[in-house]
C-alpha cells in the first residue's frame, strides 16, 4: 500500500467524519428542520452553503478540464453560471422568500392556485434534479476510482452510500451546515494547488494576475506544434452556441429547484439578499481562479509530457489509464506523444494535476477530499429537491393532506434512499462528460422553471392554463432539441444540446402569454398577492390606492 493512498484517504476519511458528525448533530426533528433548516441560517452561512451546493462535481472536477479542451469557448461556463446568480439574487430570491413556502413547485402551486401546476413543477423538479444528480455521483465515482485505483463504477455506486446516508438523516438542517464545511474544505483545496503551481511557472503566487504571462507564452507553443489555438474564440463551436449556452446557464441557474430553496432557509427577504450577495462572493473566488488552473495544467502537460518517448512518461499517467479516463496512442509510431495521440477527459484534469505538478502527498490527499467535498454537497441539496417535490408537494400536498409529521419525514427520508440508488445506477454509465450532463439540467430549468417563476412573479396576469402550457412546451422543446442535437445530428445555426434551454425559455415564455392572455385573468386577490412579493414592506389595499404600512 503506497504512501499517496494513505494520506489520500486519511484526509478524506477525516473530512467524511467531520461531515456525518455535523449532520447527527442537526438531526432534522421537524418537516420545517427537514425542508428550509427551519429558516434559522445566517446569510453569510447560508452564502457558504450556496456556495458549496452550486460549486458541484461539475465546477469543482469539470469547470478547469473543459476550458483547458475548449480554450476561450469554455469561458460560457464560467460567464453563465456566475452571471445566473446576478439574475437570481435580484429577480426571483428575495421575491420566493418573501412567499414562505418550502419548495419550487409549492410556491407555482399556490402562486397560481392549481394542483396541476403543483405536480408538473413536481415532475419538471424531479427530471432536473435527477439527471443533474448523475452527473455529481459519475463525478464522485472519478475521484473514488482514482484513490483506490478501482474502476470508476464501483467508486460511484461508494458515493451512493454516503450520499443516502446523510442526506436522509439530517434534512436540510444537516445539509446547511454540512455544506459550511464542505465549502470551506473544497475551496482550500481548490486554491492551493492553483496557488502552488503560479509560484512553480511564474514565481508570482497570485494566479489570477500571472496566468495571462502563460497564455501568451502558450500561443507560441500552440504554434510550434501546429494545434489551434488556446485563446481563438469559437474554434469549437459557433458564436450562436456561445451565446446560447450562455443563456442557458444563466437561466439555468435562476430557475434551478435546489438552489432555490437554499434561500427559503433564511428569516427574510434581506437576509435573503445578502445570502445571494456572499455566495457571489465565494463562487468567485472558484471561478475566477478555473481558468488559471486550466492555462496552468494545459502549460504543464505540453511542456512536461507531450514529445515525450511513451516508454519514458511519468508515472502518474499509469495510474489514470487503469480508471479509463486517460488513454495514450501512438498513432504513427515514432515512440514519441504527440498532442494529438492523448486523450484526457476533461473530468480528470483537476485530479490529476497536482499529480502532473508534482505538488506533493498532502495536496494530492487535499484535492481528492475537495472534489468530494463538491460532489457530495451538490449530491445531498439535489436528493433533498427530489424528496420535498415527492414526499411534501406531491405525497402530503395532493395525496395525504391529513398524514402525521412523522409519517412525512418518513417519507422523505425513503424517498432520498430510492432516488439515490437510482440515480448511481444511471450514473455507471453516464450519457455524457460531467459538465455536459449538468448543463442539460441547467436547460431543462430554463426551460421550466425560469419562465414559470419569472412571470409568477413579474407579470400578475399569468394564470394556472398558462404556467401549465408553459411549463410542457418548455420541458418539451428543450427534451426534443436535446435528443435532435446529440443523437440525431439536427442543430440551428450550430447550436448543440447544451445550448437546447434558449429555445426551451423562449417556447415556454411564447406559450405561457399566449394561453394565459386567451383564459380568464386570476383573481383581483390572486394579482394583489403578486403585487406584494415585489416589496419588502407588507402592503395593503385601500380604495383602489396601494398602502405601504413599514
Amino acid at each position: 500500500m503506497d504512501t499517496q493512498f494513505l494520506v489520500s484517504l486519511t484526509i478524506i476519511l477525516l473530512t467524511f467524519a467531520l461531515y456525518i458528525g455535523i449532520a447527527i448533530y442537526n438531526k432534522a426533528k421537524e418537516t420545517s428542520e427537514f425542508y428550509v433548516a427551519g429558516r434559522g441560517v445566517p446569510p453569510i452561512f447560508n452564502g457558504m452553503a450556496i456556495g458549496a451546493d452550486w460549486m458541484s462535481a461539475a465546477s469543482f472536477i469539470g469547470l478547469a478540464g473543459t476550458i483547458m479542451l475548449l480554450g476561450y469557448d469554455g469561458l460560457a461556463y464560467i460567464m453563465g453560471w456566475t452571471g445566473g446568480y446576478l439574475l437570481l439574487t435580484f429577480l426571483l430570491a428575495p421575491q420566493l422568500r418573501k412567499y414562505g413556502r418550502y419548495t419550487v413547485p409549492e410556491f407555482i402551486g399556490d402562486r397560481y392556485r392549481s394542483h396541476p401546476a403543483r405536480i408538473i413543477a413536481a415532475i419538471c423538479t424531479i427530471i432536473i434534479s435527477f439527471t443533474y444528480s448523475i452527473g455529481q455521483l459519475s463525478g464522485s465515482g472519478v475521484v473514488i476510482g482514482r484513490l483506490f485505483e478501482i474502476d470508476a463504477k464501483v467508486g460511484t455506486m461508494i458515493g451512493v452510500v454516503l450520499i443516502a446516508f446523510y442526506a436522509a438523516f439530517g434534512g436540510m438542517k444537516g445539509i446547511t451546515w454540512t455544506q459550511v464545511a464542505q465549502y470551506i474544505v473544497l475551496i482550500v483545496a481548490y486554491l492551493i494547488p492553483v496557488i502552488f503551481m503560479s509560484l512553480q511557472i511564474t514565481g508570482n503566487p497570485a494566479p489570477w494576475l500571472s496566468y495571462g504571462k502563460i497564455v501568451g507564452e502558450m500561443g507560441e507553443l500552440d504554434r510550434q506544434l501546429g494545434i489551434s489555438e488556446y485563446f481563438a474564440p469559437f474554434t469549437n463551436g459557433t458564436k450562436w452556441q456561445f451565446l446560447a449556452l450562455l443563456f442557458t446557464l444563466m437561466a439555468g441557474t435562476a430557475g434551478l429547484p435546489h438552489v432555490i430553496v437554499r434561500f427559503y432557509t433564511v428569516s427574510t427577504m434581506k437576509a435573503a439578499r445578502w445570502s445571494g450577495a456572499w455566495a457571489l462572493l465565494f463562487i468567485g473566488l472558484l471561478y475566477l481562479s478555473a481558468p488559471a488552473y486550466a492555462a496552468f495544467s494545459r502549460f504543464i502537460l505540453i511542456r512536461n509530457v507531450v514529445g515525450q518517448p511513451l516508454d519514458a512518461l511519468p508515472a502518474w499517467t499509469e495510474t489514470w489509464v487503469k480508471t479509463g479516463k486517460l488513454q495514450l496512442a501512438d498513432a504513427n509510431g515514432d515512440g514519441i506523444l504527440q498532442w494529438s495521440e492523448m486523450i484526457i477527459a476533461n473530468d480528470i484534469i483537476v485530479m490529476a494535476t497536482p499529480e502532473i505538478a508534482n505538488l506533493g502527498l498532502f495536496v494530492i490527499g487535499l484535492v481528492a477530499a475537495g472534489a468530494m467535498a463538491a460532489a457530495l454537497s451538490t449530491a445531498g441539496g439535489l436528493m433533498i429537491s427530489i424528496s420535498s417535490s415527492f414526499a411534501h408537494d406531491i405525497y402530503y400536498r395532493v395525496l395525504h393532506p391529513d398524514a402525521t409529521e412523522k409519517r412525512r419525514l418518513s417519507v422523505a427520508r425513503w424517498s432520498i434512499v430510492l432516488a439515490t440508488l437510482l440515480a448511481g445506477l444511471i450514473a455507471l454509465n453516464p450519457p455524457g462528460a460531467i459538465t455536459q450532463i449538468v448543463a442539460w439540467a441547467f436547460a431543462l430549468a430554463s426551460g421550466t422553471f425560469f419562465p414559470a417563476l419569472l412571470l409568477g412573479i413579474w407579470w400578475k396576469r399569468s394564470n394556472a392554463q398558462g404556467v401549465i402550457a408553459g411549463m410542457l412546451v418548455g420541458l418539451t422543446v428543450t427534451l426534443a432539441y436535446i435528443f435532435a442535437a446529440k443523437y440525431g445530428g439536427f442543430t440551428i445555426a450550430g447550436i448543440i444540446d447544451t445550448g437546447a434551454g434558449v429555445f426551451g425559455a423562449a417556447a415556454a415564455i411564447i406559450a405561457n402569454v399566449a394561453v394565459s392572455l386567451a383564459t380568464k385573468a386570476p383573481s383581483t386577490d390572486a394579482q394583489e398577492e403578486v403585487l406584494n412579493l415585489r416589496y419588502p414592506e407588507q402592503m395593503t389595499y385601500k380604495d383602489g390606492e396601494v398602502w405601504i404600512d413599514k
